[in-house]
């Protein structure tokens, strides 16, 4: 044989084919130098992507958290400057023996102007940032007469009132029209009289008007409430009439009345925006609350201790709307009281709703803001604190002065606080407030929310009116949430497992080569699709039909079983017919057949139990049934839920070592016996994957919820009730939001708790999955 030949294997070879001829060993170093770069390649490929997805998933939690951090960061005040009040002479403040005070200061929106009203009737427009003095106007009083007492109406009125010495007031409002001359923003503060320019009688009897309110209604109108000397309560209402041809000229109808004189003497009087509600707080520490809504006819409603025994009404004030108050002690306490409806007699009372940090002092001054119901309270021992309602929360609690203070009120933004001392001093403070109302109890807890009797679970972000108090707790949306969920599941299991046992184990694998690839070509269906068939055909047919879904709950799996006990009982030469593993296709007839029995019987049965509305019969058991429900959304999510349970709990049960069940039929055990003894428990760790995927799929689902549940936010487990879930909220609500704002926030909140739950939930799945794989490998 030549060195050739000696190298080189030939194989036989047939006739007309090229004979193999096998590598020699470089040859054979190439390819193996090939196959290992090939290697190499794809495992560091698999491996990148595998890196890529965790790199992935952590930058989307990043980016959710980075959103949703400026919510965790507190609330500050840094001190911009201090200054003497603007407009008083201090070498006069020296001189003189009792200064004139500050009783009120207000500001334009920017910050760019502010307004100082005093009590000898100097009003004085300054720059808030330096104290340098705007313009001054000085508010003419007749000769003799002092002021007394003032009122401040809603902040967003801008409306100031002087009680004078002889019974009557002086209403004045300050405004501030905005300019841009050469593209610069100027401001022109001044002030206008919406009554009459003189001041206007309170008293008939002119005696002094001790304690004064002042409120302008939503729908017009300026009512004025006043404490006389000598104990009277009294109350005015003036209502704009328009005359003229082209009802230009504004004139004034005045309406006076005297409430029930109160049993003790007034501290503090507040009206509210509907012009129905007068609030008297007195010296002895009690709220009263007159209904003045017929106004000829006033109304002392309840009375309430509103401070501890000892202790007097120091100061009070509306937060923003007029619904809830805010009382302060003279023992330095701070609480929120509001009035709620009693169900039984559907008259209004005082309710306690909360209490706030208070100070070491009496509270001399109670300021809401403009826009949020948040507000600040001044005291005698030189602190300040900035509150917010809702959240339960003091969120600025700061000693700014060694003297007491007279007077603190937020920016109409909520980015500045202005305090004035009673040594004529003020001072400005940077604020940076931007999410006072989250807090762990406004998110997961009960709040109690103004106009409710009790505390609450409620989502409600938005509304028509500026006034409107948000309402932020997550735990209706995590309800929903889980409540779909559970709903589909419920639907899904039974239906997918089931399916996947007979398919895996007992169907022939000609029909199931058809069955199997149909029902994984479902999950490809858009979920949109499903929500809009759910939304306008299948709530609207299941309303009409109640008593069918009832009865096909029951007569499917009935009639199933009867058919199955029929074919037991049949002759088995009829059984040799049927091809084992066929079956199923018996049932398909018997299973339509009952489902239009269910649907043609369901108008009869409806009648003849219901009277004719099942519906209705449900309300009067009050039991409450929305169109769109849970009953309508785990129909629809189960049907899109099924495909991803039914592939994978197949896999598993097909996937299960034929001598394992080959060896339970040996022994002895029938077909079923060995699915439910071996075959079930060898592939549970693959049927518990596919239901927490399937879980999974049902949590992170949206579109369906949108179109199918209602989007009613409700902490409800009722099967025809509404609901709504974290996604769907995020998906209805994310456009309506102020980019930055709470409730962009709130929503990337839920957003990151969407995204933890589903990842903890598919995460275990996999785990379950991977130790499954491992735990077969060697079989």
């Amino acid at each position: 044989m030549s060195p050739e030949e000696s190298t080189q294997s030939v194989s036989r070879s047939e006739p007309g084919r090229r004979p193999f001829v096998m590598p020699d060993a470089g040859q054979r170093a190439r390819l193996r130098r090939k196959r290992n770069l090939v290697d190499r390649f794809y495992k560091y490929l698999i491996g990148a992507g595998g890196i890529s997805v965790i790199v992935a998933l952590l930058l989307i939690f990043v980016f959710l958290f980075i959103e949703v951090l400026p919510m965790l960061r507190p609330a500050t005040i840094e001190r911009g400057s201090e200054y003497d009040a603007p407009g008083v002479d201090r070498a006069a403040v020296e001189v003189a023996a009792d200064a004139p005070g500050t009783f009120h200061i207000a500001s334009e929106r920017y910050l760019d102007v502010a307004a100082r009203f005093s009590n000898d009737g100097q009003v004085v427009f300054f720059d808030p940032r330096d104290g340098s003095l705007i313009a001054r106007e000085t508010l003419e009083l007749p000769e003799g007469v002092q002021i007394v007492s003032s009122a401040i109406a809603e902040p967003r009125t801008r409306l100031v009132a002087l009680g004078l010495s002889d019974g009557t007031a002086i209403v004045v409002r300050h405004e501030y029209e905005v300019t841009y001359p050469d593209n610069q923003r100027r401001v022109e503060p001044s002030l206008s009289f919406p009554l009459e320019r003189e001041p206007v009688r309170i008293d008939e009897e002119g005696q002094p008007l001790e304690q004064l309110a002042i409120q302008e209604g939503t729908r017009g109108g300026i009512v004025l409430a006043a404490y006389t000397e000598d104990g009277r309560l009294l109350s005015v209402r003036y209502d704009a009439a328009r005359q003229g041809l082209l009802a230009t000229a504004v004139t004034f109808e005045r309406t006076a009345v005297e409430l029930p004189r109160p049993a003790e003497r007034v501290r503090a009087l507040l009206v509210s925006i509907t012009l129905s509600d007068l609030l008297v707080g007195d010296f002895d520490g009690r709220l009263s609350y007159y209904n003045i809504r017929n106004f000829d006819n006033p109304v002392l409603q309840d009375t309430r201790q509103v401070v501890d025994d000892g202790a007097t009404v120091s100061a009070m004030d509306y937060l923003l709307g007029t619904v809830s108050v805010i009382i302060g002690g003279s023992d330095g306490s701070v609480t929120q009281w509001m009035l709620v409806r009693d169900e039984a007699t559907n008259e209004r009372y005082l309710a306690k709703v909360r209490s706030f940090r208070g100070h070491d002092g009496p509270v001399v001054s109670i300021r809401p803001e403009y826009s949020r119901k948040g507000f600040v309270t001044a005291s005698e021992d030189g602190t300040v604190g900035i509150h917010f309602s809702t959240s339960s929360r003091t969120l600025v609690h700061r000693k700014v002065s060694d003297v007491p203070l007279e007077y603190a009120i937020l920016a109409p933004r909520a980015n500045g606080l202005l305090v004035a001392s009673s040594d004529d001093r003020i001072q400005f403070f940077e604020v940076t407030n931007d999410h006072p109302q989250v807090s762990m109890n406004a998110l997961w807890g009960k709040v109690h929310y103004e106009g409710y009797a009790e505390t609450q679970y409620r989502w409600e972000s938005s509304s028509a009116t500026d006034e409107f108090e948000p309402k932020f707790s997550v735990i209706p949306l995590t309800v929903g949430t889980l409540k779909a969920a559970l709903f589909a599941m419920m639907f899904a299991i039974p239906i997918a497992i089931l399916g996947a046992i007979y398919s895996a184990y007992f169907m022939t694998p000609k029909l199931r080569g058809v069955v199997k690839p149909c029902i994984e070509i479902m999950e490809a269906l858009p979920t949109v699709i499903l929500g809009f068939l759910a939304g306008l055909w299948l709530a609207p047919f299941v309303e009409s039909h109640l008593p069918a879904v009832v009865l096909l709950a029951v007569l499917v799996p009935g009639s199933i079983i009867l058919a199955s006990l029929v074919w037991m009982a049949l002759p088995r030469a009829v059984h040799q017919r049927i091809p084992d593993g066929w079956e199923v296709a018996i049932l398909v007839p018997v299973v339509l057949a009952a489902g239009w029995f269910c649907v043609f019987v369901s108008p009869y049965v409806e009648v003849a139990y219901f009277n004719g509305d099942m519906r209705q019969w449900l309300t009067d058991q009050g039991i409450a049934y929305d169109q769109r429900n849970a009953m309508i959304v785990g129909m629809a999510m189960g049907f899109a839920v099924i495909p991803t349970i039914f592939s994978i709990s197949e896999d598993a049960i097909f996937s299960v070592p034929r001598h394992l069940s080959q060896g339970s039929l040996a022994l002895g055990a029938t077909r079923w016996q060995t699915m439910v003894g071996v075959v079930l428990l060898t592939a549970s760790p693959g049927l518990f994957s596919a239901v927490m995927i399937g879980f999974g799929r049902a949590v992170g689902e949206t579109m369906i919820v949108v179109m199918a549940s209602g989007n009613s936010p409700v902490v409800d487990w009722s099967l025809f009730q509404g609901l709504r879930t974290l996604s769907a909220n995020i998906a209805v609500e994310m456009s309506e939001t102020d980019r930055g704002g709470t409730h962009y926030r709130i929503l990337f909140l839920t957003a990151l708790l969407l995204f933890g739950l589903t990842f903890v939930v598919n995460t275990v799945a996999e785990v379950v999955r991977q130790r499954l794989r491992k735990k077969y490998s060697s079989l």
